[in-house]
Order: C-alpha cells, then sequence, then structure tokens
C-alpha cells in the first residue's frame, strides 16, 4: 500500500484536519500521480456535511486534481513518469453498459465510482479525494494536461469547467444563439467563457449588481439584474438557453418566462430542495426544462484540449490547506473570484 497524507472530515460534525491513510498500489492498469494542486468546489462542503447524503468517513474531499505522474502500471499505453495529469469526479465505472460504451461514463448504469466519498468497483473500499498528496487512479480515468496553461488554474476545468462545457456542446449553443447564464460564480464565471468562445451572445442574470463589471470583463455582452422588476421585464422571451448554475432556492417560473419559444432552461446548479414549478410555464412556448451532469472522459479530454487552444481557465485564488475552512467560509458567502484552488504543497 502507498503511505498518503490528507485532510479529512472524520465525521460530519468536525473540520477537517491532517490525516494519514493508505491508497492501493499501482496495478498494472493504474497511473500514480503526486497532486500539486486541487480546486476547491461547493459540493465538497456540501458532502463533508452530508447535506445531500449520508457521506463515507473519513472523508478526503477533491475531484479537481492535477499533477505529475510518478509512477505507471506495466500495461498503461497513455502516460509516462513526468507526464502533467488530471482526474476529476469519477475514477472508474463499469465501462459496458450502453452508456458507458458511448462515452458518457457519468451516467454509467451501474453507477459511476465517484473521486472521493464513494465505493471502488468491489463496492466496499472507499474512495478517496484530491486534498492530499498522491493518488492511483486507471488509465482510463486519467486526463492529459496541456503545459501551456496555469496548471492550478487549470484544476477547476475538471469540474466546474466540464459541467458547464457538456451542456453548451449537448445542445449545440454556439453562433446565432442567446445564452443567458444564471448565477456568476464557480460555474457560472466557466458557462461566460465557453459561451463567448462558442460564438453566442451571452448574458449573465445575476441579484448582484456588483456582478456586472466582472461579468463584462470575462466576456459577456450583458447583464440582467434579477431583482429589478424592469430589467427582468424587458428580458422576457428573449433566451434560446438559460444554463442554470445556481445552488440556492430560486424562482423557476420566473426564470422560464425569460426564454424564446422552444428555449431551454438547463440545470447544473443543485438547489438544496426540490422547485415548484407552474405547467404554465412550460406549455406557454413549448419550453424545456432539463438537467446535466459532468461529461464523459472522452468529453472533458476534447475540453481540456479546447481550453489548451484557446487559452481558456478557471479565475482562482490559491489557498493554503490549512486555510481551507476559511475558504469554505467565504465561499458559502459568495466571496471568491472565483474558484479556490489549494496549494498541495502547504499540507
Amino acid at each position: 500500500m502507498i503511505a498518503t497524507k490528507g485532510y479529512a472530515a472524520q465525521n460530519a460534525e468536525t473540520d477537517l484536519a491532517p490525516w494519514n491513510f493508505e491508497r492501493r498500489e499501482v496495478g498494472p492498469h493504474d497511473v500514480q500521480f503526486e497532486i500539486l494542486f486541487c480546486g476547491v468546489c461547493h459540493s465538497d462542503l456540501h458532502q463533508i456535511k452530508n447535506d445531500w447524503f449520508p457521506g463515507i468517513f473519513p472523508m478526503v474531499p477533491g475531484h479537481e486534481i492535477v499533477g505529475r505522474v510518478t509512477k505507471v502500471g506495466d500495461h498503461v499505453k497513455k502516460f509516462k513518469v513526468g507526464d502533467l495529469a488530471g482526474t476529476g469526479c469519477m475514477v472508474d465505472s463499469c465501462q459496458v453498459c450502453e452508456n458507458c460504451k458511448q462515452d458518457l461514463e457519468q451516467y454509467c448504469l451501474e453507477g459511476n465510482t465517484q473521486t472521493y466519498n464513494g465505493l471502488e468497483r468491489d463496492g466496499k473500499t472507499p474512495t478517496y479525494g484530491g486534498y492530499s498528496d498522491t493518488i492511483v487512479v486507471r488509465e482510463e480515468f486519467v486526463l492529459h494536461v496541456s503545459d501551456k496553461l496555469n496548471l492550478a488554474a487549470v484544476a477547476p476545468l475538471l469540474c466546474a469547467g466540464i459541467t458547464t462545457y457538456s451542456p453548451l456542446k449537448h445542445w449545440k449553443v454556439g453562433k446565432g444563439h442567446k445564452l443567458a447564464v444564471l448565477g456568476l460564480g464557480g460555474l457560472g464565471h466557466m458557462a461566460v467563457k465557453f459561451g463567448v468562445a462558442f460564438g453566442a451572445e451571452v448574458t449573465v442574470l445575476s441579484t448582484s449588481p456588483k456582478k456586472e463589471e466582472d461579468a463584462k470583463k470575462l466576456g459577456a455582452h450583458h447583464f440582467v439584474v434579477t431583482t429589478d422588476p424592469a430589467q427582468v421585464k424587458a428580458a422576457r422571451g428573449t433566451f434560446d438557453f438559460i444554463l442554470d448554475t445556481v445552488s440556492a432556492e430560486h424562482d423557476f417560473n420566473m426564470y422560464l418566462s425569460l426564454l424564446r419559444t422552444n428555449g431551454i432552461h438547463i440545470c447544473v446548479g443543485v438547489p438544496p430542495k426540490p422547485a415548484e414549478i407552474a405547467a404554465f410555464s412550460l406549455l406557454g412556448g413549448r419550453k424545456s426544462l432539463a438537467g446535466s451532469g459532468i461529461g464523459g472522459i472522452a468529453e472533458t479530454q476534447e475540453m481540456l484540449d479546447f481550453c489548451a487552444e484557446n487559452n481558456i481557465v478557471s479565475d482562482i485564488e490559491m489557498i493554503d490547506m490549512k486555510d481551507i475552512h476559511h475558504a469554505y467560509e467565504r465561499m458559502e458567502k459568495g466571496d471568491v473570484r472565483y474558484r479556490f484552488v489549494i496549494d498541495m504543497a502547504t499540507l
């Protein structure tokens, strides 16, 4: 076994603290890499607090992981020692079901293996995430990372990036489309960057007027303050797509009114409670309410390559490992532009 240092929550009531644990030895099809940076996702906080479902403890969060390969298994063909590498939200899947065969491992019919707070395919070995110094992942779930980009700023692409890239690609959002991005946080700022890069006319919808300047710097063409009735009224019936990144409770019916006929409201945020949606909000204009998770491995690699070609990374603030709870507090207040990334050298 491989001795590993990390930060873990021992249960849902305790703070993260240093914890030593063991990872499996590198198997024939495995890649081991030293973790250099790990992004901080809002889901990390949700999961250590059992906000969504009972967790598996001790829990080492982190699923926006980048680093450098230190060892490869005998049968590994795509990676060698010294390569830059990354791993996102999943580290395995059944690989034989209908969805896996279509490069949709995120929707594996047997359930994919989450990078942390999950179980390996044996159904009993817990997975531990990127708030640690090293990780072992099977080759098929390791991603190539370009050396052209700031490595720390690449880390959030593995969750915030692919979560917004995937639906925009699936619905073929691009030139000639009017895209509204609801919420300007870790997910939202990436949605703006991708929407603009794909050629869409991008509007940011936000409750905070203070974010207009940032939205425009990110490339957004327009900004609507959703607490201003006049601005909301002027925006009604104007958008082809709304990419909803908000994880707080909000009025879906109001936002559905902003869509054109045949418009699509795509949810990628996860509010804590089910939404109430009036049928007439959908019937009046043949509108659709849809959802999207992360992307499959092939699509995630495609996104990373696209980002390298177009110089797209996340806007980040680097933190030391010991400051993770202060970062969580700021994240809950929306006080981050736009993603915290842990320098794992500080572990």
